[in-house]
């Protein structure tokens, strides 16, 4: 009896889920523009507010997949070297490089820095672990993987770069945010209207990198 209640509470889920997604006016416009997910917009939203792409010539995605972000950021700068990262299969996107693996793996960093021939001018951070719906354990997982794209962010930005990376409820915690503070001249937190009122997720935007000796 309790692995059928089990699959019928994942199917009810995944019922509610695709009825969330028909009813989305963002996955319509998704769509419409030609965007491979709604995340796009979250990106849109997130420079229209804080500026963060005119003039980035080097950028880094963290969890790629599958692919929205990246698809905006060269729309704003065709000529950027743009590179991706993801466990989960993306399609190409012309003019991005795209790493299949785990950013947790010990060589994708470096991988990661010679694929981006320079300093980074934003590193942007769409990453989130798999849930297993326990609220504090999915959000110790999560932070973890914010707290290593923060430390790569510090190897790679160059003076005055950004870094976004995506938070659950309660944003990053105190010692993250403190870190941060300490490495970037501007640190805020931001909810972009394109994420569901419903979701838990939020955005850290941390501006202007002071440079790996205040980093350090």
């Amino acid at each position: 009896m309790a692995q059928l209640r089990k699959d019928k509470k994942r199917k009810e889920s995944s019922k509610r889920w695709l009825e969330r997604q028909l009813n989305d006016p963002y996955v319509k416009r998704a769509q419409a523009d030609g965007y491979r997910s709604r995340a796009a917009y979250k990106l849109l939203e997130l420079d229209d507010r804080f500026h963060l792409l005119p003039g980035a010539d080097r950028i880094v995605d963290l969890g790629i997949a599958p692919g929205g972000w990246s698809q905006v950021a060269r729309q704003k700068n065709p000529n950027a070297t743009i590179v991706g990262i993801d466990f989960l299969p993306t399609d190409p996107i012309e003019n991005v490089t795209i790493f299949e693996m785990d950013f947790m793996d010990e060589d994708a960093p470096e991988k990661l820095r010679e694929a981006l021939g320079g300093e980074a001018d934003i590193v942007l951070s769409d990453m989130a672990a798999n849930t297993v719906g326990h609220k504090q354990t999915d959000h110790l997982r999560t932070m973890g993987l914010v707290e290593a794209a923060a430390q790569f962010a510090s190897e790679v930005l160059r003076p005055q770069g950004a870094f976004v990376a995506k938070v659950l409820a309660g944003g990053a915690d105190n010692t993250l945010v403190a870190e941060l503070k300490r490495n970037f001249s501007k640190v805020k937190h931001a909810k972009p209207p394109a994420s569901r009122k419903g979701s838990s997720e939020w955005y850290v935007v941390a501006q202007g990198f002071k440079g790996r000796d205040r980093a350090d």
